[in-house]
């Protein structure tokens, strides 16, 4: 049984599996969280395991409670949690708000809003001192879209993800006393296959030009912020959202 478990939502791919290497890498024991791609999880799990490390998959989407509870339950079977990374998420195409139905909408914010909150509250039951347990660390995934409103195309998920900033604030406030940290990083264009999966897979290419520092981020450079809100040389951060996002997520 380990005493540094992390899960990690969403691990198969992109952020997600960048995080879940670089934990390993760090000692940590890996839950590696999938919706579906069974095999990509699988894959980073063997990366994982081949450096030295334990790793684990779990199949689950955040957007279902009784899934939630499955990953945890893995996640118990493994010894103390952590570190929970809430990182799973979604877009969708390209839309303007009067064109968005109802089904589009509660699939954006069940997965990307609600499905963070159920992962946190599981996280906190078992993290926090007043519920006997150890401590630990929550980092959520937000997004500069959250301070950019994604006008013209992912005006929902700049929202749900908004939502996610206002959750990180409120929960780091309610547990700080019992010993869990609750941060937040929020990446700017970075070079995964979200993009893709939102109708625009040549979205990076297109807006690097308009970037301050004229390249998008790369997953592991996401990754290493997450693995140092969750170490201990960031013991007394909590509430806070950092940005990776080369400067546009910067307001005037």
């Amino acid at each position: 049984m380990s005493e540094r478990v992390m899960i990690v939502t969403g691990g198969s791919r992109g952020i997600g599996a960048a995080t879940a290497r670089l934990a390993g890498a760090a000692g940590y024991t890996v839950l590696v969280n999938y919706a579906a791609n069974a095999e990509a999880a699988e894959s980073v799990a063997a990366e994982i395991r081949a450096a030295g490390a334990q790793a684990e998959t779990v199949r689950g989407d955040v957007g279902s409670e009784a899934d939630v509870l499955a990953i945890f339950a893995a996640a118990d079977r493994l010894g103390r949690l952590a570190v929970l990374v809430n990182n799973a998420g979604v877009v969708d195409q390209p839309a303007t708000v009067a064109d968005m139905d109802l089904q589009r909408l509660e699939r954006m914010f069940r997965i990307n809003t609600i499905g963070s909150i159920l992962c946190a509250r599981e996280a906190v039951r078992r993290m926090a001192t007043g519920r006997s347990g150890q401590g630990g660390v929550i980092v959520n995934l937000t997004s500069a879209a959250a301070k950019l409103g994604a006008a013209g195309q992912y005006v929902d998920y700049a929202a749900a993800k908004g939502a996610i900033d206002s959750f990180t604030i409120g929960l780091a406030k309610e547990v700080a006393a019992e010993g869990v940290r609750v941060c937040a990083v929020r990446p700017g264009i970075i070079e995964t296959d979200i993009h893709a999966s939102g109708g625009l897979p040549n979205r990076v290419a297109e807006m690097t030009p308009g970037l301050p520092m004229r390249r998008p981020g790369s997953a592991e450079e996401v990754a290493r912020a997450i693995l140092w809100l969750a170490s201990d040389d960031a013991t007394y951060s909590t509430g806070t959202i950092l940005d990776v996002s080369g400067g546009r997520a910067i307001l005037p």
